[in-house]
């Protein structure tokens, strides 16, 4: 491994490998923090042997298995279903009763959905409801590697430590070392891909998750999003956040905090 080269706020080589990225991808680090960032993507490229940023954007460009690496060390594809089980139990014994008082066909969006865990949460919970083929669930992310085992559906047991085990029996296959979700969601999700920040948002969701993912962007970012969140909710409908991502102002984006880590347009 070659030693890391001493990077400071103002390195042209880091610089330089972020509007490259922003040229050729539409994916612009300058939205995430910088200090983590630059922090992951200096240990991905050391570790590959190389001595700067520009050599590595070159090496990227060419080999897709390098791309793909760089994509998931930059989307942090980390999760879990029923992460923080308390908040899902509100959502499926709070929030969706209240939704459902409007309109008995959903329309939802787990943003940033990684390998898929949390869109196969929400699809277990609306079958469990009686109503998943009434409701439309989109589930999107940036990175191709992640969308294409969220659509396989395969997990290792670690990932299904939270869920409860009726719910495992009922909607889980064994598969040697894994666990395979029933087709019945698969077919029920509409995985995309997506950019977040640079990317046009549908309009008339109920309910938006998006979960443990703004924590890595800048303020700037996040009140975009925010902004472009609220705008693709319908009145009433509901933003799902992280446990980690309280929105301080919620009124500035037309929200009003109701339960912990749900804001609901006004």
């Amino acid at each position: 491994m070659l030693p890391e080269r001493e990077l400071t706020a103002a390195d042209p080589d880091y610089i330089g490998f972020i509007q490259s990225v922003n040229k050729s991808t539409g994916i612009d680090l300058s939205q995430y923090k910088e200090a983590q960032m630059k922090r992951r993507l200096t240990t991905l490229r050391t570790k590959n042997g190389y001595r700067t940023f520009a050599d590595f954007y070159s090496a990227m460009m060419k080999d897709k298995e390098l791309f793909y690496e760089f994509l998931d060390r930059m989307t942090i594809n980390v999760s879990e279903f029923w992460r923080n089980p308390n908040r899902w139990e509100v959502l499926r014994d709070v929030i969706l009763p209240e939704l459902l008082t409007r309109s008995k066909r959903l329309k939802l969006w787990s943003a940033a959905c990684s390998t898929g865990e949390e869109p196969y949460t929400l699809a277990t919970i609306l079958a469990d409801k009686k109503i998943l083929a009434d409701c439309s669930i989109v589930a999107s992310d940036i990175d191709d590697g992640a969308l294409a085992k969220a659509k396989q559906g395969l997990y290792l047991e670690r990932s299904l430590k939270d869920v409860p085990r009726d719910v495992v029996s009922r909607y889980f296959t064994p598969q040697g070392a894994m666990y395979e979700i029933s087709d019945t969601f698969k077919k029920n999700i509409d995985f995309r891909k997506q950019n977040l920040l640079l990317d046009k948002f549908d309009t008339g969701f109920d309910l938006i998750i998006c979960r443990n993912v703004m924590i890595y962007f800048t303020e700037e970012a996040k009140d975009k999003l925010y902004h472009k969140f609220s705008a693709s909710l319908r009145p009433g409908g509901y933003l799902f956040v992280g446990s980690t991502e309280q929105i301080f102002t919620p009124g500035k984006y037309g929200f009003e905090s109701t339960e912990t880590f749900f804001y609901r347009k006004k």
